[in-house]
C-alpha cells in the first residue's frame, strides 16, 4: 500500500458498513500489518478493527446510524461544524467541488464534497504533498468532530485522532458554529442592505474548511 493510499483505507472504514466492508477486514488487517503509517497507530487502529468484526451486520449499521445520522455533533460533514446553516457553507462547498474537479476528481450523485470520506478518497488521488496541505487545513475540523466521539466512547474516534495524527499541523480547537436559523442570523449580524436577509461575510474565493474566527487563540 502506496503512502497516499492510507487515506482510502480510512475513506473506507468511516462509510456505513456494508457486508462487502466486513468480508474486507482481512485485507484491511494486512495493510495494517504491513503499511508503516498505519502501524505506527496500530492498538487503536486494531482496537477498531476488532469492533467491526465482533458484531453483526445489523448492529454495525444500527451503530453507525445512531453515532453519525442521529447526533449532528457527530456529523462527518465537515462544513456543518463551522458553518451550521450559514450560506457561505453553500460558497465552501462549491469550493470544495471545484478543488476536485481541477484534479479530475468526480463525486457520486448523492455525494456531497464537504463528506470526510469523500475528502479522504481525495487525498488519496492527488499527489502526496497536496494531500498533507489539505489535511492539514481541514485537521482542526476533524479533531473538532473526534474529541466529540471520544466524549461518547464512539469506537468510530480510534479512525478520526489516527487521521488527525497524519497532519503535518497541529488542531486548534474550533469555536462552536453559531447560526442554526434565520432568526439568529438577523440576531448576529443584522439586515442586509434590503433589510429582509441577514448581512452575511463575502463569499470565498479558495477552499477553506473554517472561515475566519473559528478557530480558539491560545489565549482562549
Amino acid at each position: 500500500m502506496e503512502n497516499n493510499l492510507v487515506y482510502k483505507w480510512f475513506s473506507a472504514l468511516l462509510c456505513y458498513p456494508e457486508a462487502d466492508l466486513i468480508a474486507a477486514l482481512p485485507e484491511f488487517q494486512a495493510a495494517l500489518n504491513d503499511n508503516e503509517i498505519l502501524s505506527a497507530q496500530r492498538e487503536p487502529l486494531q482496537s477498531f478493527l476488532a469492533y467491526l468484526g465482533k458484531y453483526s451486520l445489523r448492529e454495525l449499521q444500527e451503530n453507525y446510524v445512531a453515532t453519525f445520522d442521529r447526533n449532528r455533533h457527530h456529523a462527518l460533514y465537515i462544513f456543518e461544524h463551522v458553518y451550521g446553516e450559514d450560506r457561505d457553507r453553500g460558497s465552501a462547498m462549491v469550493d470544495l467541488l471545484e478543488e476536485y474537479r481541477q484534479h479530475g476528481f468526480e463525486l457520486g450523485d448523492d455525494e456531497l464534497p464537504d463528506y470526510l470520506p469523500a475528502l479522504l478518497e481525495y487525498l488519496a488521488y492527488v499527489p502526496a504533498d497536496h494531500a498533507q496541505k489539505l489535511l492539514g487545513d481541514a485537521v482542526h475540523v476533524i479533531a473538532h468532530i473526534a474529541k466529540k466521539l471520544s466524549a461518547s466512547q464512539s469506537p468510530y474516534a480510534n479512525l478520526l485522532n489516527a487521521v488527525v495524527a497524519l497532519s503535518p499541523v497541529a488542531p486548534q480547537p474550533l469555536i462552536e458554529p453559531p447560526v442554526r436559523d434565520m432568526d439568529e442570523a438577523m440576531e448576529t449580524f443584522g439586515p442586509d442592505i434590503s433589510g429582509t436577509e441577514p448581512l452575511l461575510k463575502p463569499s470565498i474565493e479558495t477552499v477553506q474548511f473554517f472561515p475566519k474566527g473559528s478557530l480558539k487563540t491560545a489565549k482562549e
